[in-house]
């Protein structure tokens, strides 16, 4: 299939299916001069939907600049513009195509914290509307993955499906597997995840786990719920390094108590860790707990859009819960972080067998 095909087909799942744009709906499109391929192609799905399309295309590094010059203001409130603008869409539609994946590593880490305690009520208004987040290939995801642009562009597009004659089709049949796993643990209390360095318990009991497939990432393969705010004991330490405000974090480990993190270490950019862990009360407590479930993404490629759904892991995320889910955990942080369980891993949900080394035992057809 050309590249061209496939850039439609994303446009088409992105559009018809993610947003489901209907007729004189007004759906944002943001991204960078890099995404305008897609860009594009979306705006030209949204019109075929009757929909009005508004194309916001932002340089990159106008946010350096934005954390060079920016006066105190710019990080402690919010613009009438963008409250309108939150106010006025039924949708958005917003594509990462960086150039550096690294462009926000020298901005001081206190501005990004009040930026996001600034904008928390923006995004939490946003994400009651149709919204979707995805990526559009660039040397510098590919270098980050290790792969050439090609295969990397590959990869993307196979995660997508967008590389399938019926993209919207592969992502409804991914509904129903997980559909199934749900309902496999629907009504648990108790969730053990056990691996190397890693022990912990936590509660969902009451909880409501979400089926996330393509309606608001792209790609997408998890289910996802909020544990109880108490609840995690034990320890876990993540595989994979995580990246943040452009900063790379590497050997997280984490010590719950009482749901708490009180003990944090990692081996690479410690400080910043522990700087968000302090941005508010609630950065110290999970606020969402996720299963990846998609088995086409098995490679770690850091970018936690295709990362967290790497079939075979868990994430945890610190800080903000989802509000559908039951969690009640508030923070201007949301920070997920991945845990590989292919290799020596186990989820128990109260006491019985779910998963062992990245493969499901019951209700979910890999």
């Amino acid at each position: 299939m050309k590249i061209d095909e496939r850039i439609q087909n994303h446009a088409r799942v992105l559009s018809h299916y993610s947003c489901a744009a209907g007729s004189k709906e007004i759906i944002t499109i943001d991204g960078s001069p890099e995404a305008e391929p897609l860009i594009v192609a979306c705006h030209e799905e949204l019109l075929r939907a009757g929909a009005y399309p508004a194309v916001r295309m932002t340089p990159e590094s106008c946010l350096e600049n934005l954390f060079a010059d920016g006066k105190p203001h710019h990080f402690d409130t919010v613009s009438k513009l963008d409250r309108a603008t939150a106010r006025q869409v039924d949708g958005l539609i917003r594509i990462m195509a960086s150039t550096n994946t690294r462009s926000l590593s020298g901005a001081d880490p206190k501005l990004q914290a009040r930026l996001s305690r600034a904008t928390r009520g923006l995004r939490q208004q946003l994400l009651k509307k149709k919204w979707v987040l995805t990526l559009h290939p660039t040397k510098a995801y590919a270098q980050d993955a290790d792969m050439s642009l090609s295969a990397f562009t590959d990869f993307v597009y196979a995660a997508v499906h967008a590389d399938q004659d019926d993209p919207v089709r592969a992502w409804r049949d991914q509904m129903k597997r997980q559909a199934n796993l749900i309902r496999t643990i629907k009504g648990a209390d108790q969730i053990r995840i056990v691996g190397p360095d890693t022990e912990l318990t936590l509660s969902v009991k009451d909880r409501t786990f979400i089926n996330s497939c393509g309606k608001h990432n792209m790609p997408c393969g998890e289910i996802f719920t909020g544990p109880v705010e108490n609840s995690a004991e034990g320890y876990i330490r993540y595989d994979y390094p995580v990246v943040h405000a452009g900063r790379e974090i590497d050997g997280i480990r984490l010590v719950f108590r009482k749901g708490k993190v009180v003990e944090a270490s990692a081996e690479k950019n410690e400080a910043f860790l522990l700087q968000m862990l302090d941005m508010d009360p609630g950065a110290r407590r999970l606020g969402e707990l996720g299963i990846g479930t998609h088995y086409g993404i098995q490679q770690f490629i850091k970018n936690i859009l295709f990362d967290e759904k790497i079939g075979g892991s868990i994430h945890l995320a610190l800080g903000q819960s989802y509000a559908e889910t039951g969690g009640r955990n508030r923070s201007a942080l949301h920070w997920d972080m991945i845990k590989d369980l292919r290799n020596g891993g186990s989820i128990y949900v109260d006491g019985k067998l779910l998963q062992k080394d990245g493969r499901f035992v019951r209700g979910f057809k890999s």
